[in-house]
């Protein structure tokens, strides 16, 4: 019998799975390809929602999580996928000059926000209102990311390339009994998927539809992310990803011309050069109507558990998320309120009854 059967391997499948081996605990990860937000995602940690000059929800405790996580991470598996590499934020205006040092005074702010501007000339971007410096930033290349760890899964016979078939699991009294797998608990980390899942569909997933590109542009040299209404992150050879839209209606995977529009648009707004599309891509996020994950226990079968709603900060908040869920379920650790998916039960306003 193994303890973890986990069910999906994106960002949230691979957090907790790491969080179980560190602990010493057997797993098998199962997954079919059927979500693909975690492997089109900007990657990008900031502790800043730059929009409105606000905090990221716990963002100190997160970043410390992250970044102890991902430094044990890359010595496990020997590949480098995490890149740390300044955030600026091109102001157009002088009134967005003084929202950012009146940002940057804020006691919960200041930590990541520098009160220096910035007014180095970058080829190909004109900014003669400078830039704001966040602190404590880089990327993550989810897709190497995602593709290393899943060869490192496999090579340690801990994968499994399938569709989960829900209606298979038959509830024991010492754990679960899937198929030929016998395990003590199930974690479903399975994204945007959820929603096929009957014991937790109820959980109000909304889903935000994103687009990004990969671009060449020759003549914008560029050493730093910079951040306005979209990214702009350069890759290595000209090559520079953009993203990313936000469709709360659309549920699909497939790139549209209205995405494009909109991000060729917003790109124009940033830089001043010639640039060439080479990628378009889209993904639908999993995202929560009150900007929180949905993290715990069924209330009726209480060995399995969800990992979800990780929405735009999935590299932040995978970690942190993981191990909350995993020390609930083994040091019996209360979630906090604001994560714990009982928040939404018995509500007659969503009719959630888990």
């Amino acid at each position: 019998m193994i303890d973890y059967l986990i069910v999906g391997c994106g960002l949230a499948g691979i957090s907790f799975a790491e969080e179980a081996l560190r602990n010493n605990k057997t797993i098998l990860v199962i997954d079919n390809d059927s979500q693909s937000s975690s492997k089109v995602a900007g990657g990008l940690y900031n502790p800043v929602i730059l929009k409105r000059f606000s905090e990221v929800w716990e963002a100190q405790s997160q970043l410390v999580t992250m970044n102890f996580f991902y430094n044990q991470l890359k010595s496990k598996i020997e590949q480098q996928f995490d890149f740390k590499k300044p955030i600026l934020r091109k102001f157009f205006s002088m009134e967005e000059q003084n929202n950012w040092f009146a940002a940057s005074d804020k006691p919960a702010l200041a930590p990541f926000l520098s009160n220096q501007l910035h007014f180095k000339e970058y080829k190909g971007i004109s900014a003669p209102f400078g830039y704001g410096e966040v602190l404590h930033t880089g990327y993550v290349d989810t897709s190497l990311l995602l593709s290393t760890y899943r060869n490192y899964l496999i090579q340690n016979n801990w994968f499994r390339q399938d569709s989960f078939e829900y209606d298979t699991i038959f509830f024991k009294e010492t754990g679960i009994q899937y198929k030929d797998i016998q395990a003590k608990h199930i974690i479903f980390a399975e994204g945007f998927g959820l929603h096929a899942n009957p014991f937790f569909n109820q959980l109000p997933l909304d889903g935000t539809k994103g687009e990004l590109f990969i671009i060449k542009a020759p003549n914008l040299d560029l050493d730093v992310i910079i951040n306005t209404s979209v990214f702009i992150l350069p890759l290595g050879n000209h090559l520079f990803k953009v993203g990313a839209t936000y469709n709360w209606k659309e549920k699909t995977d497939l790139p549209t011309e209205e995405g494009k529009s909109e991000l060729m648009e917003r790109i124009q707004e940033i830089i001043s050069c010639d640039f060439e599309i080479i990628s378009h891509f889209a993904g639908v996020r999993p995202t929560v109507r009150d900007r929180r994950p949905l993290i715990g226990t069924h209330t009726t079968y209480n060995r399995i558990h969800i990992l979800n709603g990780l929405g735009t900060r999935g590299v932040m908040l995978g970690p942190a998320m993981a191990k909350a869920l995993y020390d609930s379920i083994e040091n019996k650790t209360p979630l906090s309120k604001e994560i714990d998916i009982q928040r939404f039960a018995n509500k007659k306003n969503n009719r959630v009854t888990l």
